[in-house]
């Protein structure tokens, strides 16, 4: 926790900000439009109905918890690829990456992130890098924590070539509910381990596609902490 000043030290309600500000998450840009509408929805309901009006109120505060976007620090270590995702690891196997990236059709390791709505549904960079390539293919809306999600759904890969060379594959899934995919980075753009790079509305699964010869450091049905838990350890030298 960050020392008080001396106005927060002798003003408890400064003191009491200092607190909820230190506590409660921020909330992503891309969620203010839906908190907006949902307390102006709120605010009406309340003047025809209170128990309406208490409800579009729970509403607003679980649209205000989904768009969260809670600070993370990235490990110290070098040479690792982190969780791009808040989640469950709900797969582990070699797959081909989305063709639509351009790369060599051959088998990687990839480990799938399954995010219900209960979990933080900002997207994290896995490691600091530059992103080579970004594409978006339109698909199905079948459930994330399916097999075949990872080649019917609508997706958003990217290519993000890492300080040591390495190539990492990381792809947003839309979900059974999830019908909004964020992207916020482009080609060309320098990225750094944890920062938020995008969003998947309501429900999700982030793919990572490793390099050959990375070690797997996650075990299927572990939860993941997106920017922080490292999910495999890169080979030495460039792949």
């Amino acid at each position: 926790m960050s020392p008080k000043s001396p106005e927060q030290a002798g003003n408890p309600v400064a003191h009491a900000l200092q607190l909820a500000r230190e506590t409660l998450p921020p909330m992503h840009p891309a969620g203010r439009p839906f908190v907006a509408g949902g307390v102006a929805a709120t605010l009406l309901l309340r003047r025809l109905s209170k128990p309406l009006g208490t409800v579009a109120g729970l509403a607003t505060l679980a649209t205000a918890a989904f768009f969260r976007e809670p600070r993370r620090v990235p490990p110290a270590r070098e040479g690792l690829a982190l969780a791009a995702a808040d989640g469950i690891v709900s797969l582990i196997e070699e797959a081909t990456p989305p063709p639509e990236l351009g790369l060599p059709a051959e088998p990687r390791m990839r480990v799938s992130i399954f995010l219900s709505v209960f979990d933080v549904h900002v997207q994290r960079a896995p490691a600091t890098g530059s992103v080579e390539r970004v594409a978006y293919r339109p698909g199905k809306f079948l459930s994330a924590d399916l097999d075949k999600a990872s080649d019917d759904n609508e997706r958003n890969s990217v290519l993000l070539r890492t300080v040591d060379g390495h190539d990492l594959v990381v792809v947003q899934i839309a979900g059974l509910v999830a019908r909004r995919i964020l992207c916020q980075i482009a080609e060309g753009d320098k990225i750094s381990a944890g920062r938020t790079y995008g969003l998947i509305r309501f429900g999700s699964r982030v793919d990572l596609y490793l390099p050959p010869g990375s070690r797997v450091l996650v075990s299927k049905g572990q939860r993941t902490i997106g920017g922080e838990t490292p999910l495999a350890e890169l080979p030495q030298g460039k792949d």
